[in-house]
């Protein structure tokens, strides 16, 4: 399977949604305020990021998060409609770099880069079970 022919720079998947108290930092335990939290904003990303990935990937492929490099700019109040922006930016072997943005109602609140990692399903899931028996066993 070769990524670089089944994805082009350029391709874009955009997704809205509302921000919910249980995606704020008090919720989470991020912090005190009933604001999204950086960690929900990043999990929306990376929700859009896989979405993008997913839709054109063959059966047995998934794609996994490796990396964010993400600022998180401005606050956003609990009810607010967050638009979300995953932008593919290249390929590397196995791996898509991916430009992802959010904005609410006003303003831009989010940005930076994603890395995801294009892997075998079967393979992925006898690792998980492997590990899952060591910690059993140990």
């Amino acid at each position: 399977m070769n990524l670089a022919e089944m994805f082009q720079p350029g391709l874009l998947r955009e997704e809205t949604f509302t921000v919910e108290m249980k995606h704020t930092a008090y919720h989470i335990g991020s912090g005190d305020s009933r604001v999204l939290s950086t960690p929900s904003m990043i999990s929306f990303m990376e929700q859009v990021s896989h979405r993008l990935l997913t839709e054109k990937l063959p059966p047995g492929k998934l794609s996994v998060g490796i990396q964010v490099n993400i600022k998180h700019l401005a606050a956003t109040p609990v009810g607010a409609a967050l638009r979300v922006q995953a932008e593919l930016l290249e390929i590397q072997d196995s791996r898509a770099l991916l430009q992802v943005t959010a904005w609410d109602e006003v303003e831009k609140i989010g940005h930076g880069e994603h890395w995801r990692a294009v892997i075998e399903e079967k393979r992925f899931q006898k690792g998980v079970a492997q590990k899952k028996k060591n910690i059993s066993d140990g």
